[in-house]
């Protein structure tokens, strides 16, 4: 917790959060998932370009890569907090949008840990995810979804998506017989055709 002093010279505390990152959120709102390796290069001690990252990797399957970012995440995070005067174990609240990426680092990690086999360091961070925010882990799980990045697709390119499905699977089965499928034979009422 930080202390500050009011203008009667009371202490008051504040929970600890981390720094607004506008320029990141923009360039991550103007790009896509392929963007987010050159927005983590152009800040890279962002803790949300990181947990962009992180999560990407974790929503492809790829733990390895998921952990690491999320453990960078994680760490540029708590420097920040640190900075302002936070201690590990201290309250770091979802309701402040700037901690999220620290919360959703933890998470992210703690998940690739189990699917590395990692299970002392996934209990340590799921303890470290509680003491931050108990409830952040539900949170996480009904209100973040991973993919966020992928750009939204109309209904017209949902139906023409969908039309050049149909076109190219019917095209690959006529190249792999050589000849269009052929209608089922009609069988006569005593079964033969």
């Amino acid at each position: 917790m930080r202390l500050s002093v009011t203008a009667d010279e009371s202490t008051q505390e504040t929970e600890a959060s981390l720094a607004d990152e506008p320029e990141v959120r923009q360039a991550l709102a103007d790009g896509n998932r392929g963007s987010v390796v050159a927005v983590v290069a152009d800040h890279p001690s962002s803790p949300l370009a990181w947990t962009e990252l992180a999560d990407i990797a974790d929503s492809e399957g790829r733990a390895i890569e998921a952990f690491a970012f999320a453990s960078v995440a994680a760490e540029f995070a708590r420097d920040q907090l640190a900075a302002s005067g936070w201690q590990p174990g201290e309250a770091v609240p979802w309701s402040d949008e700037r901690n999220r990426p620290f919360l959703r680092a933890l998470d992210t990690q703690r998940r690739a840990a189990i699917e590395l086999g990692l299970h002392d360091r996934a209990a340590r961070l799921a303890g470290e995810l509680s003491s931050a925010d108990p409830d952040a882990p539900a949170r996480i799980a009904s209100e973040f979804t991973p993919t966020q990045l992928i750009s939204v697709v109309t209904s017209a390119q949902l139906f023409e998506a969908a039309a050049d499905n149909e076109a190219h699977t019917a095209a690959a089965v006529e190249a792999r017989t050589g000849e269009p499928l052929a209608e089922p034979a009609v069988l006569d009422a005593a079964g033969e055709d």
